[in-house]
Order: structure tokens, then C-alpha cells, then sequence
């Protein structure tokens, strides 16, 4: 039985990826935050046969703590500040629980689990608004982030090949783009407008206020994504990859199709305004994801259409 341990296993990744890991056989672990409300610690996962430990990203002496008892296999570094617009309310926050954090991580492997094999959630949001001409990021692509979140992740993911090489140890990046799912936070633009659309739709709400309706995503499920992270990681080489969709959607044409599943028009619903506006906008995403595909042989399950239509079905059965 091989042991893994998940920071951040309470989030969306955390919990499909405690479940992925759970249905190979593998004893899984996961470090949490304290909350005051003790129901948010673990509403993702309370179901799930896993052992939870109380610790924080900026805390080394929490750290140290969990991976010297657990010894694991496998860790994986999901945890962090996940929101980037907040990220520009929180920099300094954010700097530490995404880079330093990172560090913390690497150095509790490189001296108390060194074999261990170590998985880093880098992001989409380091490429920026930089895109190759053919409307594409890849591993190539210059870095150029335009968030507080986006810098501190470029900062995790260069620290991650650091000690890949200066270490030996087996540390990966999987570069993320977005990916959603019924368990996403609310505050996330899918979820945001998935659930608001079937409030309207059930005549609980009467409209939905969000930013820039034209940034551009590439958006995948996190079910898909996780699995993509454990290949990643047991992966003969250490490596980086790149998990992605490999097509784009506006925030527009994503409002477009939840309200039009729903039977409604999104223009007399939706409403602007420039409190959900970045300073920097980050503008399009869409990811290469060929290599993780042709080494991996990683494919996804759901479509884009699929998994909205699985967030429709979860919200009008939870709100009725």
C-alpha cells in the first residue's frame, strides 16, 4: 500500500484526487487549515477514508510535524490562496502560501521524506498574456504573470525545478489551466454563474453581476485534472506537464449556454461592474496539452458540455 499525503485535500483537487487515490488501494493523508466553523474543514471529504492532520503552508514546524509521521509515497502540493482577483487584495498573504509555502514543502521532503515523489500545483495564471501566435500556451511560452497569484506560482514552479535538480528529489509541476466541478467555491466564475443562473431559473434571484464578461478560458473538469496529477507524478522521469482542454470559451459564451439550458436569455439577467474587474486582466488562456497526452496517454471524460451539464444538475437538485 503506497501512502500519499495532499495539502489542500479539502478543495475541489483534494477531494477527487483523495478519491482517485483511494480507489487504487493507497492510504491517503491530507493537511488541513483550522476553521472556526469546524463544518467547512471538511465538507469535501468527510465522507471519504482519510486521515487529516492540522497544519499550514506558512507554519514549518506543522509541516515537518505531518510529513515526518506520515513518511509518504506521494506528496502532492495542492494547497494555497486559489483566488486570484483576491490575490491582489492579499498579495502579501498570497506571496507566502504560494511561493514560500512551496518552499516549505520541498525542504520537509528533501530532509525527512527524500524518496518521497512530489507533485506541485503550478497554474495557467504564470503564462499571463503571453500566447504563442498560433493562440496557444505551452511548457515554451514565456512566463509573464499579471497577479499577485500568477507571480507566486511562477516562483513555486521554478523553486519545484530547482530542487529537481539540484536535489535529485522527484518533483514535478503539472501546470493547470481552469478546471471546475459541482465541488468548485462559489466565488469562482463557473460555479458563480451556474449557481445564480438556477436561483433566477427557480425565481430566488432576479440577476447575476460579474467582471469582464470576455476574458477567455480553457476550462476542463477537476475529476479529469487529478487523475492527469497522479500520472504526473508517477511518471518514470520527473517532469513537468501542462493539463488543459485545448479549447477556449468567453465568460460570455459560458453565460450563453447555462442560461440557454435553462430556457432563459442571459442578456436580461447579466449585469457588469467594475468591482469584479482585475487591475491586470489576464485575457485568454488555452493550453497544449499534447505532451501529457502522447507520454502519458492521458485523455479527459468530460466535455466542456458535460460538465456544465453536471453542475446544472447538481445546483436545480440542491436548489429547489
Amino acid at each position: 500500500m503506497k501512502t500519499a499525503l495532499i495539502t489542500g485535500i479539502s478543495g475541489q483537487d483534494g477531494s477527487y484526487l483523495s478519491e482517485h487515490l483511494l480507489s487504487l488501494g493507497y492510504e491517503v493523508h491530507g493537511m488541513v487549515r483550522r476553521h472556526s466553523v469546524a463544518e467547512n474543514q471538511d465538507i469535501r471529504i468527510r465522507n471519504l477514508n482519510v486521515n487529516t492532520h492540522y497544519g499550514d503552508l506558512t507554519d514549518v514546524y506543522s509541516i515537518n510535524r505531518i510529513v515526518g509521521e506520515v513518511q509518504p509515497d506521494e506528496i502532492y502540493n495542492l494547497g494555497a490562496m486559489s483566488h486570484v482577483r483576491i490575490s491582489f487584495d492579499m498579495p502579501a498573504f498570497t506571496l507566502q502560501t504560494n511561493a514560500i509555502g512551496v518552499l516549505n514543502m520541498l525542504e520537509a521532503t528533501r530532509t525527512l521524506a527524500p524518496k518521497a515523489r512530489f507533485y506541485q500545483a503550478s497554474s495557467s495564471e504564470m503564462f499571463g498574456n503571453s500566447v504563442d501566435p498560433d493562440g496557444t500556451q505551452r511548457l515554451t511560452t514565456p512566463m509573464n504573470p499579471v497577479s499577485p497569484y500568477g507571480c507566486a506560482k511562477l516562483l513555486g514552479f521554478n523553486l519545484v525545478r530547482h530542487y529537481r535538480n539540484a536535489y535529485k528529489l522527484h518533483a514535478c509541476n503539472g501546470i493547470l489551466f481552469n478546471h471546475e466541478s459541482p465541488r468548485r467555491g462559489v466565488n469562482f466564475v463557473t460555479n458563480k454563474v451556474v449557481r445564480r443562473a438556477v436561483e433566477i431559473y427557480r425565481g430566488k434571484e432576479k440577476e447575476l453581476v460579474l467582471g469582464n464578461l470576455d476574458s477567455v478560458r480553457d476550462w476542463g473538469h477537476s475529476k479529469d485534472y487529478t487523475r492527469g496529477m497522479h500520472q504526473i507524478v508517477n511518471h518514470e522521469i520527473a517532469d513537468d506537464f501542462i493539463i488543459a482542454s485545448g479549447e477556449s470559451r468567453s465568460v460570455r459564451d459560458l453565460c450563453e449556454l447555462v442560461f440557454q439550458r435553462l430556457g432563459l436569455d442571459y442578456l436580461k439577467f447579466v449585469r457588469q461592474d467594475g468591482q469584479f474587474m482585475r487591475p491586470e486582466e489576464l485575457k485568454y488562456l488555452r493550453g497544449d496539452a499534447s505532451k501529457i497526452k502522447s507520454v502519458l496517454r492521458w485523455s479527459p471524460e468530460y466535455t466542456f458540455e458535460s460538465m456544465i451539464e453536471e453542475m446544472i444538475t447538481y445546483w436545480l437538485d440542491k436548489i429547489k
